[in-house]
């Protein structure tokens, strides 16, 4: 298996060299002996762009052999590592594919660097509320008709920016919604965060990629095993100037590049590539199979899965809830008393994601726990994510170039009502705003994130809002 850029960085440290360069740990001899044991080995790699180790702003050696493997694997015209995570994957499409005052579509519940994004582009954003999925009672996926009458109502948009799969795997196939995007030349973005392992096919949801999509961002860490932060963005578009995409891609990514991250990326595409050859994708569909059989055996936890027809699941998310009444925040707590470590938590229910093997002993470390007493509270808040619900497609009030300018204020929640938020509040994870800059505060809207604060959900916003205040800007 070629991995280009792992393989000339063991080389290299294989020679013992003496380091008269950057970083100052000078290849792991300098640091405390109390981080020797995790660190010295690790460090022999964490070096700068010497001869032999390409540059990744002008690569043209191993990282761009690198690159050109995970292309080839991904089908696409170009790849790029992504040293600063999918964030500044999704900042550089939109950047590079929109003007300020540019109208873009783009679907409410994204990730909060999709928002980020179009507020540095200073494009005007129209909003398009997804379906809520009646089972795990979030967002889901933008309907297809949706789609179509908001491209119907704004054919000029410059972008349709899309989250496909959503962080609960819940995947719809994007074919139909690209071609109709692209018969009217509006390039399709997707935040495919979730679904780096999508191509190995096989009982895994289709990839957006293999839809037609123009540009496709993957968080490579969050199920290939690559190291936090290693993304991909791919790109394979005649509608985006790929140039633009690389400009914003080197402004905005750092200029110290970590090479171990590079490495890991070159290694997670070594790794995807060698299991579908080995074709073992079968035996990790068997794994995931036995532990949702072991998890719904016991009796006191419950598999959610959808009714929703149009929704392939990603087999690596498994959402579970408590039948014993505990809310989700009470039931990752009490996994983690036992060494359990999920994804996250939210009102009703606890989200694992399953390694990307065909081994996990889950079934067997879940059994062997004592199960939690029961409680008479109800787990299920139904309204969770309603407020996405039945809005349909909608644009801000005022412009972010607008609101800029406006003065803030600091105030208590419940006389923010019928003003414009000045911050994003974003329950974390997932990372998707419950209210955003420029957003209007309804009463519906307070009296929801109050139940979100209650439930113990961690919110990132001002710290304000811990003591049920709200920056907002005056009308």
């Amino acid at each position: 298996m070629k991995m280009p850029l792992y393989s000339a960085l063991q080389k290299h440290a294989e020679r013992n060299s003496v380091s008269l360069h950057v970083p100052g740990h000078k290849n792991g001899t300098i640091m405390l002996k109390q981080m020797e044991h995790v660190y010295k080995d690790i460090l022999r790699y964490d070096v700068t762009e010497l001869t032999g180790l390409d540059d990744l702003h002008e690569a043209k050696g191993v990282i761009a052999e690198a690159q050109q493997l995970t292309a080839e694997l991904y089908g696409v015209e170009r790849s790029y590592f992504l040293v600063n995570g999918s964030t500044v994957g999704n900042l550089a499409m939109i950047m590079g594919s929109c003007l300020e005052g540019e109208e873009v579509l783009v679907q409410r519940n994204s990730h909060k660097s999709i928002i980020h994004g179009i507020q540095l582009a200073g494009a005007t954003p129209i909003f398009l509320s997804p379906k809520v999925d009646e089972d795990y009672q979030v967002p889901s996926y933008v309907e297809c008709d949706r789609v179509k009458k908001a491209i119907s109502l704004y054919p000029n948009a410059k972008a349709l920016i899309i989250t496909n799969p959503n962080y609960y795997g819940l995947t719809v196939h994007l074919k139909e919604v690209i071609e109709f995007a692209h018969k009217y030349h509006i390039p399709v973005l997707v935040d495919e965060a979730h679904g780096a392992h999508f191509i190995a096919g096989n009982g895994f949801p289709a990839s957006a990629i293999e839809a037609g999509a123009d540009v496709v961002i993957h968080s490579a860490h969050k199920t290939l095993p690559a190291m936090t932060m290693g993304s991909y963005l791919h790109f394979n578009s005649k509608l985006i100037d790929r140039e633009k995409v690389e400009f914003y891609l080197s402004m905005l990514q750092s200029s110290s590049p970590s090479y171990p991250i590079m490495a890991s990326l070159d290694m997670a595409r070594g790794y995807l590539e060698n299991i579908i050859k080995e074709e073992t994708q079968f035996d990790i569909i068997k794994s995931v199979d036995l532990i949702k059989k072991q998890i719904k055996a016991l009796n006191y936890l419950d598999v959610i899965e959808t009714n929703d027809k149009l929704i392939h699941s990603d087999p690596l998310k498994v959402t579970i809830r408590s039948t014993n009444g505990l809310s989700g925040y009470e039931l990752q707590n009490y996994l983690e008393l036992h060494g359990l470590y999920a994804e996250l938590a939210n009102p009703n229910h606890v989200l694992f994601i399953l390694p990307f093997a065909s081994e996990c002993s889950l079934g067997e470390k879940l059994a062997s726990i004592q199960p939690p007493p029961k409680t008479s509270k109800s787990n299920m808040n139904q309204k969770t994510w309603k407020e996405f619900d039945g809005i349909g497609i909608h644009r801000l009030e005022r412009s972010y170039s607008y609101l800029k300018k406006c003065e803030k204020q600091t105030v208590l929640l419940e006389e923010a009502v019928g003003h414009f938020s000045a911050e994003s509040i974003i329950p974390y994870p997932p990372g998707i705003p419950f209210i955003m800059i420029g957003q209007t505060i309804t009463a519906d809207l307070v009296d929801r994130l109050k139940e979100l604060l209650q439930s113990g959900v961690n919110i990132q916003g001002d710290n304000n809002i811990k003591q049920g205040k709200i920056s907002i800007y005056k009308r």
